[in-house]
């Protein structure tokens, strides 16, 4: 009888073992992913101060990355559209613009979402005094279409590629706070809000298998012992 347990009973004690794991495992990456977020809020936060030195962001955009900044100076009429959306709204674009700096600097403005409806609305230089993050989002992949740069149409944020496209930094700054005509762009802040954080219910689930996977091996050996006797 012990010999026909001990697969059964064997089989049992791994699987649980595996679940019990992969469980114990999303709960580590849980306190990770909240440390992480508490520390983009509390960089999103911070005090507002001057843009980096040219080329400090393209070599190392993990230490810039929400970084808050505040610019002022003008649009210069060229943008390109980043195919978006937004909740309410419906189908739209980010406007990714070519911003002169009063410092003599060009770099580029994430100014916010355009609805589709307003693309072909004209977009003159405007002066703007803006409040904002660095970022340097991940994107394009290899599977992101390439641009329509007939129509200065993007799949995705790639700063290095609109930047050599409008010949600017590659910096990009979101706005917060755009100080100036928006021109009916709306700003779409950075914040944790997007950023998915599901290790918990994760751990949840690979916990509640490791029960039913003991309940099953508990069912199992009754089965053995009861054909048994």
């Amino acid at each position: 009888m012990m010999r026909r347990l001990a697969g059964p009973l064997l089989i049992g004690l791994l699987g649980c073992a595996v679940l019990i794991g992969l469980g114990i495992w999303q709960v580590q990456r849980l306190a990770w992913k909240e440390a992480l977020l508490a520390e983009i809020a509390a960089k999103l936060a911070a005090p507002a101060g001057g843009l980096p030195p040219p080329g400090a962001v393209a070599a190392d955009p993990d230490a810039w990355r929400y970084t808050p900044v505040r610019v002022a100076g003008r649009t210069t009429g060229e943008d390109v559209l980043v195919i978006s959306g937004m909740k309410g709204v419906g189908p739209g674009y980010q406007v990714i613009a070519a911003f002169a700096t009063d410092g003599g600097r060009r770099i580029l403005i994430d100014r916010g979402f355009l609805p589709e409806a307003l693309r072909g609305r004209p977009r003159p230089p405007v002066a703007l005094e803006l409040a904002g993050n660095i970022h340097w989002p991940r994107e394009a992949d290899g599977y992101t279409p390439e641009p329509d740069l007939a129509n200065r149409l993007w799949f995705a944020r790639d700063v290095a590629g609109i930047a050599a496209f409008l010949n600017t930094e590659p910096l990009l700054v979101v706005a917060a706070e755009p100080g100036g005509d928006a021109q009916a762009i709306e700003p779409v802040p950075l914040g944790t809000d997007g950023i998915p954080n599901d290790h918990l219910q994760y751990a949840i689930t690979w916990f509640s298998l490791a029960v039913v996977w003991a309940g099953m091996t508990g069912w199992w050996l009754w089965r053995i012992r009861r054909q048994g006797s």
